[in-house]
């Protein structure tokens, strides 16, 4: 009997039908990167010191500086053996019933006592606003702005499961548009929040469709391209979340309120709806749950998009009568290859959500240009998509994920023991975490593909990717109060986490010039996949004259 994979044979499997398709879905990935990261921007938390409304009218009124009205409420604490200003307390002192005159420059205030602030914060803005000074979440509600991350990544959890089955039930397209239907309202809903509660409430609602409708995107693509065409589409799609995140500086630096800045991110996935006219469903799913007839229709429009004859043994592609597969969670554990793979990819997720998210915001809370370093950070994800382009068709898939993993961890705990006054030298090293750990990030996601079955996959990945949401749950709050105690002390724990997924990947099954798996049969017996990869390319042989196999320019049958 004729399977997908052999009419793609015929159709071609990278033609002008999957080009267009792969050109729409990559655009994806680009806005998701300003929903997963934008916290670094929208919650920017500036400067900070406790108001005194008197002081703050004495200012107007003289003509102070901030320096000068700071001196007068905010007093010097003593911070890892350095004096600076406080954040969070100011002296007890009642202005209004004092002889506060312009001249009040030289006031001995060293023994007053202090209190916490009672009037608020006054923000040396730089010119941007965040839902961190709207809200005053500083000093004993900073938690607060965790909380914001936390919330999103509630929703990637609930709603990749839930899209994620979805997607296997009823397809990948129409679970993709529902999903950025969902994006779009809830994004903007978030925008016009009227208070910090709602905005938590909108914000995890927000994240219920991002992830999955992104994970039916990727699962989408990946099952239209031949085997061979797999990995490097896996890879750039997941390289546009990088391109995503070179725009998101340039955009919040020119859209300084973070509520505009969020209208923009959710603007794309509005446009997005339009794809239910230019992107089909997937044809191996629909064989998957016996509905040839609507698959045999795609696979008349590849094949006249890619300008080449319908395969003649279209009508040998699957049986009408055969019962539908339908996916259930205990396909991922029942049995034991399967039991294993599942929880191997879901401690990466888990190792690369945490490092990778951490990382990322680490650049909020280190000072300097946030603009800047964000981008300088950016950049060097990208050498992450060519390293793997140009290794696992060499290598494999196996070796470069562990390395990857392996390199962020040394990486994380080199950058921890660097002093500050080798700035450049530390700058690099973290550079090459990130190096890492990205291309740990961008594997995990097509291996997760490669190591399910078509029934199962997106289930597959989105089960398994919920660690990746539990990971980001937990990444701001280990980031942020960690560092509180010790600057460097979350790379410690990111580096042992990446030191562990690293070697936890060299006991997964290659999958390198693998056919997609169809059954769990086929991951529990890959001795028989092998045997019948090695049938079918001794009878392709057969029907080849001698001096035309070795010059055949097909990789699949070569």
């Amino acid at each position: 009997m004729t399977n997908f994979d052999d009419i793609l044979e015929e159709t071609g499997k990278f033609g002008r039908f999957q080009k267009r398709m792969f050109a729409l879905l990559c655009l994806v990935s680009m806005p998701w990167a300003g929903v997963y990261v934008g916290i670094v921007f929208q919650g920017y938390t500036p400067n900070h010191w406790c108001r005194d409304s008197a002081v703050v009218e004495m200012r107007e009124e003289c003509g102070w500086t901030l320096e000068h009205s700071r001196r007068l409420t905010v007093p010097l604490v003593n911070s890892s053996g350095v004096l600076q200003q406080s954040s969070c307390k100011q002296y007890e002192v009642d202005w209004n019933t004092t002889s506060l005159t312009c001249d009040s420059k030289e006031l001995n205030l060293s023994r007053i006592p202090t209190t916490d602030c009672k009037e608020g914060w006054e923000y040396d803005y730089v010119g941007r606003r965040s839902f961190v000074t709207e809200f005053d979440l500083v000093c004993s509600d900073a938690w607060l702005v965790d909380m914001y991350q936390a919330t999103l990544n509630v929703g990637f959890l609930v709603g990749s499961i839930a899209i994620g089955y979805l997607a296997d039930r009823f397809g990948r397209k129409m679970s993709f548009l529902m999903a950025s239907l969902m994006n779009g309202i809830a994004g903007i809903v978030v925008a016009v929040a009227p208070n910090y509660v709602a905005l938590l409430i909108f914000r995890m609602l927000y994240g219920f469709g991002v992830k999955g409708g992104w994970v039916a995107g990727y699962v989408l693509i990946t099952e239209v391209v031949g085997v061979e065409y797999r990995r490097t589409v896996g890879v750039i799609y997941q390289m546009f979340f990088s391109v995503g995140l070179l725009f998101l500086p340039l955009f919040a630096y020119f859209i300084t309120d973070w509520r505009w800045l969020q209208v923009v991110i959710t603007a794309p996935y509005i446009f997005f709806l339009v794809y239910y006219w230019l992107v089909p469903e997937s044809p191996r799913w629909l064989l998957s749950q016996n509905k040839k007839a609507k698959a045999v229709v795609i696979i008349e429009a590849m094949a006249k998009e890619n300008r080449v004859p319908l395969p003649k043994n279209i009508e040998s592609l699957a049986d009408d009568e055969a019962d539908s597969c339908t996916a259930s969670f205990m396909d991922l554990v029942r049995t034991p290859n399967m039991r294993k793979q599942t929880f191997i990819l879901s401690f990466n997720w888990f190792t690369s959500a945490v490092v990778y998210q951490g990382l990322i915001m680490r650049v909020g809370i280190l000072g300097g240009n946030v603009y800047v370093d964000f981008l300088i950070s950016t950049l060097v994800e990208f050498p992450a998509a060519f390293l793997i382009l140009f290794t696992i068709e060499r290598i494999g898939r196996r070796l470069p994920f562990a390395t990857s993993n392996i390199v962020a961890g040394v990486s994380c705990f080199i950058t921890a023991c660097i002093p500050e006054h080798m700035f450049w030298f530390k700058t690099v090293v973290a550079c090459i975490g990130r190096l890492g750990i990205t291309m740990a990030f961008e594997m995990v996601v097509f291996v997760n593909t490669e190591l399910y079955p078509t029934f199962v996959r997106n289930l597959g990945v989105s089960v398994c990717s919920t660690l990746c949401d539990i990971g980001g749950i937990v990444a701001p709050f280990l980031l942020y109060r960690l560092a509180v105690i010790w600057l460097e002390l979350p790379l410690i724990i990111f580096g042992a986490l990446a030191f562990m997924a690293g070697g936890l990947v060299l006991l997964l099954p290659e999958t390198r010039g693998v056919p997609l798996p169809e059954t769990i049969d086929d991951i529990e017996f890959p001795e028989k996949v092998k045997e019948r990869m090695a049938l079918k390319n001794q009878q392709l042989a057969n029907l080849l004259p001698d001096n035309d196999v070795s010059t055949n320019k097909d990789p699949a049958v070569v």
